[in-house]
């Protein structure tokens, strides 16, 4: 029996050393197999320190996040490197807006998001015919891969990828001597998204497209751990606001007249109890959702382990039995606690022994199997 470490993290981190599924550890193996004559550094501080006084040319620096936020120091390095004749590649879905202003672009997302699991579909990205060979789409399920950019000007330039309903992801902008290459869909660089069928392949022809011989390659460690974008001169959000004296005084006097207003209130009324919210229970919505990503993989023995695995947690939790034996009194017991006939138990659990015991797991066992859990969870519900 399976237990919950065995879950992988669904987590977007985009590290370099993340073997999960969000995790960018073979784009990290794929890109010091492609220029194996370099030995890739690692960046651990921000722009404005790691590229001041760089002059070198025909350098590469690669950076895949959820978010590229820049002060105007790092933007201001980041744009004399690629001016010199360096070139630049980024991934992230969220970027800073003066990043953007200064490219030309605008990035934008679909709307049409319910928000939850019932958004995951199959959804593909491809590579444009003007610059590559290869146009096939290569696609996962998942998320839509529907952020795009626009542009402030006509149109976006030198588009050199497509995402969902043919809007462009994937650009290239010429700097000086250097180049800027920008995506705004990372997830296509995550573990997930390059163990799926042939999208490695997806990958290849994007690094492709870099320069074939780099002086130094230089690897992001440093913003693909930022989650908040800098503020002007570095400051975060109370210190803005109290670096001027004027708003200082005031809002240390709204502090101090809303602590009084408390300490006499609280004193004249009675505090209202609010109502404890019931329990939710998500461990259905959470196992169809860890089901739906397994159903693509057609592994039904792991979709059953991990249905199975579940199911007795929620027996553990709900009416606080022991799971290690499944004899005739866990069974008598259950029934009673459950308000179920013994022969319904006895039956759901009949068939969880026979997929435990089975090496091979046919849809249909699948199918009943889930049927009779469900229906579990109905009628005790």
């Amino acid at each position: 029996m399976q237990s919950d470490a065995d879950l992988p993290s669904l987590k977007e981190t985009f590290s370099k050393i993340d073997k999960n599924p969000f995790g960018a550890s073979i784009m990290y193996k794929s890109v010091a197999k492609l220029f194996h004559q370099n030995t890739i550094q690692l960046n651990k501080e921000k722009l404005e320190k790691s590229l001041s006084g760089n002059s070198d040319t025909g350098q590469l620096y690669i950076n895949i996040s959820k978010n590229f936020y820049l002060t105007k120091e790092d933007l201001n390095e980041a744009l004399n490197f690629v001016h010199n004749g360096n070139s630049m590649f980024v991934a992230s879905e969220n970027f800073d807006t003066a990043f953007l202003k200064t490219m030309g672009l605008t990035k934008e997302i679909n709307q049409n998001r319910f928000g939850s699991i019932m958004d995951m579909r199959n959804t593909a990205v491809h590579l444009s015919n003007e610059f590559f060979s290869d146009t096939n789409s290569f696609s996962y399920f998942y998320f839509p891969l529907d952020h795009y950019f626009g542009s402030t000007k006509d149109s976006v330039p030198n588009i050199l990828g497509m995402g969902e309903y043919e809007r462009p992801n994937f650009v290239i902008l010429f700097y000086g001597r250097g180049r800027i290459y920008i995506h705004c869909e990372p997830r296509v660089f995550s573990n997930y998204f390059l163990l799926q069928q042939k999208n490695l392949n997806y990958l290849q022809q994007v690094l492709s497209f870099v320069p074939a011989k780099p002086t130094n390659i230089f690897w992001d460690n440093y913003y693909f751990k930022r989650n908040t974008a800098p503020t002007a001169n570095g400051k975060k959000g109370l210190a803005v606001l109290l670096q001027y004296p004027a708003m200082a005084w005031a809002f240390w006097l709204v502090i101090l007249l809303l602590a009084v207003y408390l300490l006499f209130g609280s004193k004249r009324r009675q505090r209202i109890i609010q109502p404890l919210p019931s329990n939710v229970n998500t461990t259905v919505a959470f196992t169809e959702t860890i089901s739906r990503l397994y159903l693509q993989q057609k592994d039904n023995r792991s979709m059953a382990d991990k249905i199975i695995l579940y199911f007795m947690e929620h027996i553990r939790n709900q009416y606080f039995l022991n799971t290690q034996q499944l004899n005739e009194l866990f069974l008598t017991t259950l029934s009673r606690k459950s308000n179920r006939s013994i022969e319904d138990t006895t039956k759901l659990f009949k068939t969880i022994n026979t997929i435990q015991q089975s090496d091979n797991i046919n849809d249909q066992q699948l199918l009943s199997l889930n049927k009779q859990i469900e229906n579990f969870y109905k009628q005790t519900t």
